[in-house]
């Protein structure tokens, strides 16, 4: 009897990091997967990405959307209220026999609440890590203590699910799903994705990504004026920019960036959704990855580029040397992209390694699920240290 697997997915950075695992269960004749899609992806406003996971070649099970019209605090909460409903029908028609969550967003918390409910086991990924500046810690942290197996992405974030009481015989360090992606996408040259993105590659180019800060204490809308003076001030640089993400404050975030592409219309592009190949490869030609989104800290050192990460949204992520952490202040900012261009720190990025694994996450990960019994792994103990 095939084992039933269920993959929840709210975003579309989320699902860039699942494809290899989602492609290695479809293949697999032991699993039978059902995908459960809800959040950004069901959004016109985000670009209703969901479509992205059809052109891929997977079947959509479930559609649950749960955004309202704003991402205000009350709305927010109000959507994880409608996931917590609407995930526990979708659930219930699926059956399956594990869930298989990734990260940290509200989207997750609210299919977590309803598949433990349920009494469905919970795979969790990306568990044990910190980032100080946003209500996901948090998030992440309950998910844990809602999940049966975990799959981290280094050691010390093991250690940590196992600081919060997780058994360590269901801990297991496999590395981040984003590299397993940058292995396996065939990656566009920079002439090519010129062409696709209508883009110009000039002598700088950026790729620029702010979140709101949900929990830190520097004001995102600051931050982000902050960082776009200091980009108006840049000479000979393209900039391209994707939106945020659907937490409070994002839409006056988008708002300014739109002003500015608006404003700098020859080197100056903004998408919604990129999909994951536009998005590494972009990556891959570009000289920083700027901003507070996680690609940064992740998946930017495995192509040796620099990372100009600002305020607090992933303090406390662990970072290779190739990323530069500064304040949200316009002088910080423009002390961190002189750094950048430096020839002290082009020697930094020649001798950088990632901390977050060598591409095989989703084979690990496999490994892991053929092997569990199911039976019994509802129940566990606190582990004590």
């Amino acid at each position: 009897m095939k084992k039933k697997v269920c993959v929840f997915t709210g975003s579309r950075a989320e699902y860039g990091l699942l494809r290899p695992l989602l492609e290695k269960i479809k293949q697999d004749g032991d699993f039978g997967l059902s995908l459960l899609v809800s959040g950004m992806h069901l959004s016109k406003e985000f670009g209703l990405t969901y479509r992205e996971i059809e052109e891929d070649g997977f079947v959509i099970d479930e559609k649950v959307p749960i955004l309202g019209g704003s991402d205000s605090p009350v709305e927010i909460a109000k959507a994880v209220g409608r996931g917590v409903t609407g995930f526990a029908g979708a659930i219930e028609r699926l059956r399956p026999g594990l869930m298989v969550i990734l990260g940290d967003r509200f989207e997750a918390l609210a299919c977590a609440v309803s598949a433990s409910l349920l009494r469905v086991p919970i795979a969790h990924i990306h568990g044990g890590e910190i980032t100080q500046g946003a209500l996901d810690d948090a998030f992440r942290h309950a998910i844990t203590k809602l999940s049966r197996l975990h799959f981290t992405a280094t050691e010390e974030y093991s250690r940590r699910v196992i600081q919060l009481g997780e058994e360590p015989d269901r801990v297991f360090c496999v590395g981040a799903l984003g590299i397993d992606s940058i292995t396996r996408v065939d990656l566009l040259s920079k002439e090519a994705l010129e062409k696709e993105l209508g883009i110009r590659f000039v002598t700088r180019n950026l790729l620029v990504t702010v979140h709101p800060e949900t929990l830190g204490n520097d004001d995102a809308e600051s931050l982000c004026r902050n960082l776009l003076g200091v980009l108006d001030g840049l000479g000979d640089t393209a900039v391209v920019f994707t939106r945020a993400n659907a937490d409070t404050g994002g839409k006056r975030i988008n708002d300014l960036v739109d002003r500015f592409v608006e404003a700098h219309p020859d080197r100056a592009y903004v998408f919604t959704s990129m999909g994951q190949r536009w998005y590494l490869s972009t990556m891959r030609h570009v000289d920083a990855v700027v901003g507070n989104s996680s690609s940064g800290i992740i998946e930017a050192p495995f192509f040796k580029i620099g990372t100009i990460n600002i305020g607090d949204r992933q303090k406390g992520r662990i970072r290779a040397e190739s990323v530069i952490d500064c304040g949200p202040r316009p002088d910080a900012i423009r002390e961190a992209f002189k750094k950048l261009y430096t020839p002290a720190f082009k020697r930094v990025l020649e001798r950088t390694k990632n901390p977050y694994g060598d591409g095989t996450a989703s084979e690990q990960i496999m490994k892991v699920l053929k092997s569990f019994d199911p039976s019994g792994i509802l129940q566990k103990k606190f582990y004590d240290l």
